[in-house]
């Protein structure tokens, strides 16, 4: 169906559904104050029948509803706002959430200032919602339209700051029954619930950023997204395999919706007055955090949700992968190749060929091309190789799993009206079923498993595929439209804790995920094109991402699939040495894609390339303690990704809140890809004082650098001044060679300091250690 442009059939579906009743949140709300803290509002919710406007139904005919909400305070700068609207009682335990010692509850205290206006306060006295009952203001003048419905009005205020309220979006509307939005309401199909809906009031400049993994532009004003996760098939679409339900705006606050269920939001689009919500759901729980800049919000929202950890120092180092390497002989031939050429590199990545059948997934090596695994995986671990495998949790009719996980309720049942078109699975299976890790047999059955493979010596599960299950299937705890969602978490879960009983770093490689999903790190960017515009989708992706609460990602260089030839179009050089400068600044580095990918493959640039690997092993250092910084709960506004768009550092810079092809690598290093052939590209350096890596030249900030040109050695980089910057000072083949307590420092200090310290910097280690002149790296203008 196409775009409609209003309300009635773009967010509640009064197209398919023409008969469906909208219940609209009204006045006269009734508010107690709790025992336990909380503030209890009972408000009545006034049915609505469309007839070209919304009209109300005569209680007579339709009585209204009357739901309880309940306000409480986590801290002092998160509000949860949740009722239902049937029988299902709010969660206050899921999957989605840890709560973390900064969001204990705070007891709330109910004022009434004056007649039908109402206050709360927290227990330290301050503000933090205001409602009133008053009647709006009026002075008759015509009957020409009928009064207006009367409508909830509702500010919040999470961090307390009145200067920044969250407001219902009350009254949206040309004339009343011609509505643009609602400020809470839900929406019912023969009376029977499917669906609620929210709205707050947008500021016509504001921004609004997360709900996950996207790769259009950062900036979501204007746009309406849907937020059920599938396989996007690249990156040139709206689709995502990764959806969160959390947004920031520039207006200094961020909202969490408490549920798995599929969603639609949408920002100042559908009306550019609000940002609105369906929630596919018949409970409403949100959490509204504040916080005022953005760090600061993203540190609160993982607060309520979680955080991710430090990861192995291998990890940081360079992953090598192809769909597929198919025999043990042929892996250890690329292993010594990378060692004799000088070649970094600490991971090996088995795809989808190590099983006797390719695609067909049953946690075991062929026995005819892998004959003694433990053996390969332990000569390539003596070597400074560590081993990562493919898997997924669907499971074919041709599996010779497929009997056992069947009879034993491993997979739910298939239904007659289930289709599962798993898209980018090559297998050619007669699709069975997932995995069903809401029954914890299966759970442990599918660890089982995976412990086969970790007690051969592999140290990474790639949890690929989780973004598409089968909806109409009966899970053992759930609906597969409930659990849709939310599935990838617990595949994922269970991956890593099954990981965890090996190692006190543990971690996986994700394709899919959900709002909680960063206590599971890593993630990777799924199949992006091997083209220009796949490497900036999979940019604006990877940040988007960060700004959801994500601290690790990564992406495969130099994307996934040829076009047009899906396997037989490959990648140029100019495209592979470009991916792989910017892969140096992002958390992990891996190659992939549907062609081999390994630095040969690319001989005009293969030199280059392997100076900026062994440049990323001379950065190590600085990965590893901007990790640290990036995973650490107490520290003060602890909100960022390991790559993070300069709207984070600079938000009172209006210029950066629409930038999305330049980030920060961790705290110091000022990074901006080059996405295209001619090497040209515009930078902006905000405020402060910068050196340009390489040339040492000190450049004030709050300025555009127009149409700067690089040579193929050549990639933009800055340092912040004054940044003391950790290195490693000698040529390695893996993170196995490395004594971490050999790092060097390089302080980016005084003006006339730089250039010896460039001139020692370029010396050691970008030219005994990378191979980099200053020559190699100089910018052109």
């Amino acid at each position: 169906m196409k775009q409609s442009n209003d309300f009635a059939y773009d967010m509640i579906d009064l197209d398919v559904y023409p008969d469906r009743l909208l219940y609209l949140a009204a006045r006269d709300v009734v508010l107690t104050q709790l025992e336990n803290g909380s503030i209890e509002l009972v408000i009545p919710f006034q049915p609505m029948r469309h007839q070209g406007t919304f009209q109300p139904v005569a209680a007579t005919e339709i009585p209204r509803k009357y739901v309880p909400f309940r306000l409480t305070a986590y801290g002092n700068q998160v509000l949860r706002f949740s009722g239902a609207f049937a029988d299902e009682e709010i969660e206050q335990e899921t999957l989605m959430l840890e709560l973390d010692h900064t969001m204990q509850p705070m007891k709330l205290r109910l004022h009434e200032i004056s007649e039908g206006i109402f206050e709360i306060h927290d227990e330290k006295g301050t503000l933090r919602a205001r409602l009133s009952n008053a009647s709006h203001q009026e002075k008759h003048w015509s009957d020409l339209q009928r009064a207006a419905d009367p409508m909830i009005q509702l500010e919040l205020f999470p961090d307390g700051e009145t200067s920044r309220p969250v407001m219902l979006m009350s009254y949206d509307h040309f004339f009343p029954g011609k509505l643009e939005s609602v400020p809470m309401g839900f929406v019912a199909d023969n009376y029977t619930i499917s669906g609620t809906l929210f709205s707050f009031h947008a500021q016509s400049d504001e921004h609004f950023y997360g709900t996950g993994e996207r790769f259009g532009h950062l900036d979501l004003a204007g746009k309406t997204v849907t937020l059920e996760n599938t396989d996007a098939l690249g990156t040139a679409s709206r689709k995502a395999y990764k959806n969160v339900p959390f947004y920031f705006s520039s207006a200094g606050y961020g909202l969490f919706v408490h549920s798995s269920s599929h969603m639609r939001l949408s920002f100042a689009d559908i009306s550019n007055r609000a940002v609105q919500g369906l929630v596919d759901d018949t409970r409403l729980d949100l959490f509204l955090i504040g916080g005022g800049i953005p760090e600061r919000i993203i540190r609160n929202y993982r607060g309520l949700t979680g955080f991710s950890h430090e990861l192995p120092l291998w990890s940081y180092g360079m992953w090598m992968s192809r769909m597929t390497y198919s025999s043990a002989e042929q892996v250890e031939t690329i292993a010594k190749r990378l060692r004799a050429e000088g070649y970094p590199c600490d991971v090996i990545h088995l795809d989808s060929g190590y099983f006797s059948e390719d695609w067909v997934c049953d946690w075991c090596f062929s026995e005819e091309r892998f004959p003694n695994p433990a053996q390969f995986i332990k000569r390539l671990r003596d070597n400074g190789f560590h081993i990562s495998v493919w898997q997924t949790p669907n499971i074919g009719k041709e599996n010779p799993l497929y009997a056992e996980a069947s009879s034993k309720g491993y997979l739910p049942q298939l239904k007659e009206k289930d289709s599962m078109n798993t898209m980018s699975d090559f297998s050619g299976q007669d699709f069975g079923g997932q995995i069903d890790f809401t029954y914890q047999p299966a759970v442990e059955w599918y660890k089982k498993l995976l412990r086969g493979l970790l007690d051969l010596g592999v140290e990474c599960i790639k949890a690929d595929f989780g973004e598409k299950i089968l909806l109409h299937a009966d899970f053992s705890a759930t609906s597969g439209i409930r659990l849709h969602n939310i599935y990838s978490l617990l595949y994922q879960k269970a991956a890593y804790e099954v990981t965890s009983e090996y190692t006190d770093k543990p971690f996986i490689w994700g394709r899919s995920t959900w709002a909680g999903g960063q206590r599971y790190p890593l993630h990777w960017g799924g199949d992006t094109a091997a083209t220009w515009d796949g490497l900036a989708s999979s940019i604006r992706g990877g940040l988007q991402f960060g700004l959801t609460g994500y601290t690790f990602w990564s992406h495969d260089i130099p994307g996934f699939h040829g076009l047009p030839e899906f396997m037989n179009s490959r990648p140029s050089s100019t495209l592979y040495l470009r991916w792989t400068q910017f892969g140096v600044f992002t958390s992990h580095m891996r190659y992939h894609g549907t062609s081999p990918r390994e630095p040969w493959e690319f001989p005009e640039t293969a030199e280059l390339v392997r100076s900026w690997l062994r440049l990323r092993y001379a950065i190590i250092p600085y990965i590893v303690q901007e990790a640290a910084y990036c995973t650490l709960k107490e520290e003060g506004a602890n909100g960022r990704p390991m790559i993070a768009p300069l709207l984070l550092d600079y938000p009172e810079d209006p210029n950066v809140w629409h930038i999305d092809n330049q980030y920060l690598f961790g705290r110091d290093i000022l990074v901006a890809p080059i996405m295209n052939d001619e090497g040209v590209r515009d930078i902006y350096l905000p405020e402060g004082q910068w050196i340009e890596l390489y040339s040492g030249e000190v450049l004030s900030g709050a300025q555009w650098l127009k149409q700067v040109r690089y040579s193929l050695g050549a990639f933009p980089l800055f340092v912040r001044k004054g940044t003391v910057f950790p290195y490693y000072p000698e040529i390695v083949n893996s993170t196995k060679d490395m004594d971490l307590s050999r790092t060097r420092y390089l302080s980016f200090g005084c003006d006339d300091e730089n250039r010896e310290q460039f001139t020692d910097f370029i010396s050691s280690p970008l030219g005994a250690i990378s191979g980099l002149t200053a020559e190699d790296v100089r910018v052109l203008r």
